[in-house]
């Protein structure tokens, strides 16, 4: 396994049977490749197969084709070394913020003493902030907190990846914004490799190192991967004023709203390589991208390239 493919996705297809016989073909053919400690968020319309993609890799779903390998091993059912963090917190009620962190600790370190899986989950409920709040239950907590508890419980048992289905699509504008520079501190600290879907564009611009863009479904492809040209040290607070950050936006919507619907035509008409998914810096000229010297000025345009996925 190299280090460009810690996570490899080779080949995978799902298809239900169809009402009436036949069957329905949500994706075909995917192939992708993720980075150690890298951030990848994928974006797509309802219906493309995010989610289903996302279940192959927790082990929670089987393709009906292909394979998922992950440092070296083949995905054949969940695993701890792969947390997943849902749309809603998904936690056990009866549990205070303790119990809950410690439940899931002790499913991978269940010979640990009482003392040292406790130890273990509270710096893990530090890390989200919510020191103090150990002996909370999820009725007591704000929706903000039970998804810092979720966070909180997924990164204690130190996972090999992250996955993560909208987890903030829930909170309100301050609250999700808050948990974004949480999960953002988070990861870059910890080199955790993070698989995230998301519908939010500037959500994902703000997070992710790279950006892959699915075509519509039925039959969705991965159609484009956007390396984010972005500081790695972003902020928040002025991310949006960088002077790359339109270019970006602008290259993102520009595909949901008008180049996914016709992708199908290029992919049916064998122009498009699967295995070969086009990857795309926008607003990076094209010597400066190749190069390791000390980047110049940006300047507008687009920089296209192709990688291999698989």
């Amino acid at each position: 396994m190299t280090p460009d493919k810690f996570i490899s996705i080779e080949g995978i297809t799902k298809r239900f049977p169809a009402p009436g016989g036949g069957t329905t073909t949500v994706f075909e053919d995917l192939w992708l490749s993720l980075k150690r400690g890298e951030f990848t968020c994928i974006i797509g319309h309802s219906g493309c197969g995010k989610t289903t993609v996302l279940n192959i890799l927790a082990g929670l779903d089987v393709p009906t084709e292909g394979a998922v390998i992950v440092d070296g091993q083949a995905i054949e059912g969940p695993s701890i070394d792969r947390a997943v963090i849902f749309q809603s917190h998904a936690l056990l009620p009866w549990r205070t913020v303790m119990g809950n962190v410690v439940y899931a600790v002790s499913s991978k370190w269940s010979r640990w003493s009482k003392a040292d899986q406790q130890k273990q989950a509270q710096k893990f409920i530090d890390l989200v902030g919510l020191t103090g709040a150990e002996h909370k239950r999820p009725a007591e907590l704000s929706g903000g907190m039970k998804q810092r508890v979720g966070i909180a419980r997924a990164l204690s048992i130190e996972p090999k990846i992250m996955l993560m289905d909208e987890p903030f699509s829930a909170l309100d504008a301050l609250t999700r914004g808050t948990l974004q520079d949480e999960v953002r501190r988070i990861c870059v600290e910890t080199g955790q490799t993070v698989f995230m879907i998301t519908h939010d564009v500037d959500e994902a611009i703000y997070l992710a190192d790279r950006i892959v863009m699915m075509s519509n479904g039925p039959d969705a492809v991965f159609a484009e991967i956007v390396e984010n040209p972005l500081p790695k040290d972003r902020k928040r607070t002025d991310f949006h004023k960088h002077p790359l950050y339109y270019g970006v936006r602008n290259h993102i919507i520009d595909f949901l709203v008008t180049r996914s619907k016709i992708f199908a035509a290029e992919v049916q008409g064998g122009a498009f390589d699967k295995r070969h998914v086009p990857v795309v810096r926008p607003g990076v000229p094209v010597a400066v991208a190749a190069s390791t010297a000390p980047a110049t000025p940006p300047m507008p345009g687009l920089q296209r390239s192709s990688v291999a996925s698989g």
